[in-house]
C-alpha cells in the first residue's frame, strides 16, 4: 500500500530578494528551519513563470518536433514545442500559441497530459504538457528575434529511437515522451529496442 504523504513544510526564518527580473526570473535566498529543528542558513530559490510543452501529432500520425541550439549547454538538440506562459494566459492558451508561433501547426484536439516540476529543490515553477492530436500546418513560423528553431517531422518509430539514444536531453521533454509511449502499447514503439 502506498503511504499517504505528510507535508513536512520548512519554516522560513528570513527571505532576501537577490535578483528581480520581473515576470521572467527572480532569485531569493532564505534561512530555513527543518521540522527536525536544523537550520539551513542559505537556501537559494529561483522563481520562474510556469512553462508549457506540447506533444503534437499530425492527422497522419507524425510527430511535430523542433531542433534548436541551447546556449547553456552549447549544443543543438531535439525538443518538443515549449515556452513560457505569458501573464494572463492559461496553460492551454500558451501551449496553442507556442505551437503556432514556433512551427506553424495548430488546430486538432488538445488534452492536458501531465504537469511536472523542473527541479522542486530550488525552482518554484511547473511545466504543463499538452497532447495535441490531428494538428495540421496552418501558417509559417512566427519566431521571435531570439529564436532559431527548425521544425522536424518524425514517425513514432523515429521519435522513440531518438529518445532511446538520448537525443532528447531536456528532461521536461523526455519525461512526457516516455509517458506517451508507455501509455500507447498498441503502438510498435512500445516494443523494446
Amino acid at each position: 500500500m502506498i503511504p499517504k504523504l505528510e507535508n513536512r513544510k520548512w519554516k522560513v526564518l528570513t527571505s532576501e530578494q537577490l535578483l528581480n527580473r520581473g515576470t521572467w526570473m527572480n532569485l531569493r535566498v532564505e534561512r530555513v528551519q527543518l521540522p527536525s529543528g536544523s537550520i539551513v542558513p542559505e537556501w537559494f530559490v529561483l522563481e520562474f513563470p510556469d512553462w508549457v510543452n506540447v506533444i503534437a501529432i499530425t492527422k497522419e500520425g507524425q510527430f511535430v518536433m523542433e531542433d534548436q541550439y541551447r546556449h547553456a549547454l552549447g549544443q543543438t538538440g531535439f525538443e518538443l514545442v515549449a515556452g513560457v506562459i505569458d501573464p494572463g494566459e492559461t496553460p492551454l492558451e500558451a501551449a496553442q500559441r507556442e505551437l503556432r508561433e514556433e512551427t506553424g501547426f495548430g488546430g486538432g484536439t488538445w488534452t492536458h497530459f501531465m504537469t511536472v516540476s523542473h527541479n522542486p529543490t530550488n525552482h518554484t515553477n511547473l511545466c504543463h504538457t499538452f497532447l495535441a492530436t490531428d494538428v495540421e500546418r496552418l501558417s509559417e513560423q512566427n519566431l521571435e528575434a531570439t529564436e532559431d528553431i527548425h521544425v522536424d517531422i518524425f514517425t513514432p518509430e523515429e521519435v522513440l529511437q531518438l529518445l532511446s539514444e538520448g537525443q532528447f536531453i531536456q528532461a521536461l521533454h523526455a519525461a512526457p515522451l516516455w509517458k506517451y509511449f508507455a501509455q500507447h502499447p498498441q503502438n510498435p514503439l512500445a516494443q523494446p529496442l
